[in-house]
């Protein structure tokens, strides 16, 4: 992702990929995604008949078959004829990686067509959400919707290692240090910490088979927050918040002790004063709303009444 925001551009329409998760486990991101989009004039049209990408476990048995996957999103979105606009970053990685495959394998080409039974010619590319907001429709734009900005809330923004690795496939320009999600809090009105672990990995392709493994990884990062003294992390991938809300110390057992978790696309929403944001906070493990409600970002919710009548 380019670190400069680009001059804000007139709205377009883009093929949608929710992916599997985000019909499920992360269906929070999903609402908020398509509202944020279609309330800063973007339209998403998701595709017909897609199907999994294979994020989680087909490239490590068969090369070819896990390219197929994601191709064959890649083609559906091509009869379309436009690009795609992809939440997930493990979806985003397997579809840019697929792009990258027949690009530049050409001995390829057909073995993937014949696989995929849909004409594909590389016409369309896949883009991150997040880099369609920043880049497509620009920050200008999106502070003109914000109607309950985040002052008051220090947030530190975990891109996680497949959203911007291998930068030779997603394009990215500064993988070690990408700003674009942080310069996009600041102008939501969150204070966007510097710290070191933005792009560490979280264990998340091993949270079935080494959960010792992933819990430790999930510490360190929770604990790089802390050090910096932030209020929430902030991430742009499914698998990522799912690790994060649920494997840092004190989520299961204390979790009004642990640091809440949000999708970048639940605090625009919260910003911009759109409708649904508390329901879908109320998914998370760790308690997310309490924060957002202090700094009026939300409205607060009534106080349950005690025994006898009293608030």
């Amino acid at each position: 992702m380019n670190a400069t925001a680009a001059t804000e551009k007139p709205a377009r329409k883009y093929a949608y990929y929710p992916g599997c998760s985000l019909g499920s486990s992360a269906s929070e991101y999903d609402h908020s995604t398509r509202a944020v989009f279609a309330a800063l004039g973007v339209e998403l049209e998701e595709i017909a008949d897609w199907n999994c990408c294979g994020a989680s476990s087909a490239h490590a048995l068969n090369h070819t078959l896990a390219t197929a996957l994601p191709l064959r999103n890649l083609a559906l979105a091509e009869a379309m004829e436009l690009d795609i606009a992809v939440p997930c970053a493990a979806c985003f990685s397997r579809l840019k990686t697929a792009e990258h495959r027949f690009r530049e394998e050409p001995d390829l080409k057909n073995a993937l067509r014949e696989i995929v039974g849909e004409p594909y010619e590389g016409k369309v590319t896949a883009r991150h959400s997040l880099d369609i907001l920043f880049n497509d429709v620009g920050l200008d734009a999106v502070r003109e919707k914000v109607t309950r900005p985040l002052t008051g809330l220090r947030t530190v923004c975990y891109y996680g290692c497949l959203l911007v690795r291998p930068p030779k496939v997603t394009g990215a320009t500064d993988p070690d240090n990408p700003v674009s999600m942080d310069l996009l809090m600041k102008a939501l009105g969150a204070e966007s910490l510097d710290w070191h672990m933005k792009t560490d990995c979280c264990g998340a392709g091993l949270s079935l088979t080494r959960a010792d493994i992933v819990s430790e990884l999930v510490a360190k990062i929770a604990a790089a927050a802390r050090l910096v003294q932030a209020q929430a992390i902030v991430t742009a991938c499914p698998m990522c918040h799912a690790n994060l809300d649920m494997r840092q110390p004190g989520a299961l057992t204390s979790p009004s002790d642990a640091l809440p978790v949000y999708f970048y696309t639940e605090l625009m929403a919260a910003a911009m004063g759109i409708e649904g944001t508390a329901a879908w906070l109320a998914k998370h493990i760790v308690p997310a709303a309490a924060p957002l409600e202090e700094i009026g970002a939300l409205p607060r919710r009534p106080r349950a009444r005690r025994a006898g009548g009293a608030a």
